[in-house]
Order: C-alpha cells, then structure tokens, then sequence
C-alpha cells in the first residue's frame, strides 16, 4: 500500500498538538488575568461621583469617626450613607461657597438627595449584614482598607465569594478587639493567631462551620 502521510507530516503534527497546548494554556492565562484584574474586580479603580468626597481628608486629616456619617452601620446591615443635612452640619460653616461642593448645597435647597454610585456593591443574591461583622469585631479596614489615605474611595478587595471565605473558615486571622473595629490604622499584632482564637470564643464567633454553608450568605 502507498504510504499516505510524508514523513514531514510528524513533524507538522507535532507543531499543531504543541500549538493546540499553546493556545489552551494561552486562553486559560489570559481568562484567569482578565478575571481578577481591575477591569473586572474595579479594585484600585475609584469611581464617578457627584462630589468628589475625600476619605482621607475627612478621615485622615481631620479625624472624623466612621460612625459619624455611616450612622447605621452598628445596628443594622446596612452602614448607610450620610444625609445631606449631614454634610452641612460643617459645610454650612465651612468651604459653604466651594463650586466643589455645589451639588450639596443643591441637594438642600431642594431635598433630593445626591445619587452616589457604589464603590462595595455586593449582587443582589448575596446577603451581608454589617452589624454582625461590626458585633463579632471585624474591623472596618479588613473590608474597606485604608480608607482613611483614599482621597477618592476604591475597592481594595475583590469581594468575591472566596475571599469572604477565607475569613469565615479562619475568622481567627483577622477579629480584632471590638474597641479597635473603627481604628482604621490597626494592625494585627505578631501573635494574632493566638489572640484572634481567644476572641472568637470571647466574641462567640460560630465555628461549627454554619458561617461555610450557603444559606449563609445566599437567602
């Protein structure tokens, strides 16, 4: 029988199964650089706003609480946002004739609030309830950063299901002493293994493994 393939056919073979591997471990690379890059996680990338808010001067600078204008965010799930009337609490006295500020000054005069867009916005799917996070000592920063260096706020974490998980299977890692919760600078002390294991039995963090289920987080 006539020979049907060339012997250059090995070697063209060969090019095309180490050009499929190429091309597979290629797609597999730049889908996994594509998922947790910025353009997807927006993490780094600060967001439109209808004032330009600075954390880190009214965080930073002059010392403000987080509290203060996320009033809720002890008691509910929600740590809201501050009220116009809240804003010119200072700015009524302060900066009052800014061109920065006169979306503030507006929403007053005519009682609509401002449309900020969402820097942390969890899909609607995904329940997060503040309070508890607060109760159970996890700070501010854990999630949020440094926020108070932010002169324009940004995601500093993903928010993806894996990262919530990674601190819900060792909560130990990253508790921290409720009186520290809003000290944005806090950092976790050499031996925070030890002493987060002692807070999450003082604090009575569930480690039966309730916080893994997916009831958890997908009511």
């Amino acid at each position: 029988m006539a020979q049907l393939f060339s012997p250059r056919a090995n070697v063209h073979s060969r090019v095309i199964v180490f050009g499929v591997v190429v091309l597979v471990c290629g797609a597999g690379w730049a889908t996994s650089t594509i998922y947790w890059s910025p353009y997807t996680t927006y993490v780094g990338v600060p967001l439109d706003q209808p004032v330009p808010f600075s954390h880190k001067h009214h965080v930073g600078d002059d010392g403000i609480d987080c509290r203060y204008c996320h009033s809720s965010v002890e008691k509910s799930a929600f740590a809201g946002l501050p009220s116009t009337q809240t804003c010119m609490t200072c700015h009524s006295q302060i900066f009052n004739d800014a061109p920065v500020l006169a979306a503030v000054r507006q929403s007053l005069s005519t009682s609509a609030p401002l449309k900020w867009n969402r820097v942390h916005d969890l899909p609607g799917y995904v329940y997060f309830n503040h309070s508890i996070h607060v109760a159970k000592g996890i700070g501010c920063s854990t999630c949020h950063g440094r926020i108070d260096q932010m002169p324009l706020t940004q995601k500093t974490q993903t928010l993806y299901m894996k990262w919530c998980l990674d601190c819900h299977r060792e909560p130990q890692k990253y508790i921290r002493p409720r009186d520290k919760v809003f000290d944005v600078a806090w950092q976790p002390p050499p031996d925070q293994q030890v002493e987060g294991a002692k807070l999450v039995t003082r604090y009575h963090v569930d480690t039966t493994g309730h916080l893994t289920n997916c009831g958890t987080c997908h009511r």
